[in-house]
């Protein structure tokens, strides 16, 4: 069909060559293709994106995360060089908040080099926009691997729901790799691998054994998570995870797309629509502790920020703004645990080493 976009035409040629294609692959393609992914060709947020962050809805939020940083560095020794790591910075709104809540701790923003991890040009051209003047040296990267060794505070908001996921499918013979196909009327279509996993089911929850049949089970590579933990053993550091997801792995499927701020099939449209899938904290932290971090929480993002002062901090800008009835949704998006806010949804955990002691926000969970 002639009105098929150049990356749905790779698919199919794909497809066509070598087979149905896992999930992970499609996603990866869908995502991070060089010349037609998501997230490598548009600025996806705001308004006239497709979904907005939590940076974007109010400046406390990356003052906080700010503010939080720094007193991570102060319980690391205060080293003089420390990076200060974002992973998919957006549009470089957390960093750009982040350090000028952090003009109030000279001594930390002296310290500070900005190392942003991003594979968008489009995103990485408004990010060197946005920091133009926020007083740091900064430097981007393709991956965190690229991060010089050091002294690290790395900081991780929705960006490991972005990272591709794989599913698995149970039949009465097994668990089956998910995989995408043209079907009999010549579109995009789930359909399954024809042989089990050998062995999957050691790898389950336990509550797989009761799953039924049509059961989807999600898990992702642990290759980001594993170079996070070994950041934060080797520079002796910290890491703070923020994300929507589940505490506890689980039989369940979240993978989905969003389009101009609303759910779409994420079989149609390849490249134009944002797809992820939930954060399964539980799988995340092993991952990460396997290399000697020691794990905080998860909490709801709601208490996080409230234990680091968010309500105190809008009642401080409220005093100062024209329109305080703006500060006030702003904090209820962030904070509240209706469907349509973050506060319940996002879960907050923190990695740090095991010298550092308990973090900001941690201290009436440690784990």
């Amino acid at each position: 069909m002639s009105d098929r976009s150049p990356l749905e035409a790779e698919i199919r040629r794909r497809i066509t060559t070598a087979g149905p294609m896992p999930l992970a692959e499609y996603m990866a393609l869908c995502l991070l293709d060089r010349e037609h992914g998501y997230y490598t060709t548009r600025d996806p947020l705001g308004t006239r994106g497709d979904f907005t962050t939590a940076p974007e809805v109010s400046q406390m939020f990356g003052e906080l995360i700010g503010l939080w940083a720094a007193t991570v560095w102060t319980q690391m020794g205060a080293p003089e060089n420390v990076r200060l790591i974002e992973l998919g910075p957006g549009r470089g709104t957390l960093m750009k908040d982040a350090l000028r809540a952090v003009q109030i701790v000279p001594e930390f923003h002296s310290a500070v080099v900005a190392h942003l991890v991003e594979i968008s040009p489009v995103l990485q051209a408004q990010q060197e926009k946005t920091l133009e003047d926020a007083g740091v040296t900064i430097f981007w990267h393709a991956k965190l691997a690229d991060v010089p060794a050091g002294p690290a505070i790395i900081l991780a908001n929705e960006f490991f729901d972005s990272l591709p996921v794989n599913q698995a499918m149970k039949t009465d013979r097994g668990w089956h790799e998910r995989r995408i196909q043209s079907d009999a009327s010549d579109q995009l279509a789930f359909t399954i691998a024809p042989e089990p996993l050998p062995f999957f089911q050691t790898l389950l929850p336990a509550q797989s054994s009761t799953a039924c049949a049509g059961a989807i089970f999600e898990w992702r590579g642990d290759t980001e998570a594993m170079e996070v933990g070994r950041r934060v053993a080797d520079g002796r550091g910290a890491a703070l995870v923020i994300d929507y997801g589940h505490l506890e792995s689980g039989i369940g499927e979240t993978f989905q797309a969003v389009g101009q701020h609303a759910y779409a099939d994420p079989l149609t449209a390849p490249g134009a629509l944002d797809l992820t899938a939930h954060v399964d904290f539980q799988a995340l932290s092993r991952a990460i502790e396997a290399i000697g971090a020691k794990r905080f929480g998860p909490i709801e993002q709601s208490q996080f920020l409230r234990r680091l002062g968010i309500e105190q901090r809008a009642a401080s800008l409220k005093a100062k703004a024209a329109r305080a009835d703006d500060i006030d949704q702003a904090l209820a998006r962030l904070i509240g645990r209706e469907r349509t806010a973050m506060g319940e949804l996002f879960k907050v955990a923190a990695f740090v080493h095991p010298s550092i002691g308990t973090p900001p926000g941690f201290e009436a969970s440690a784990s």
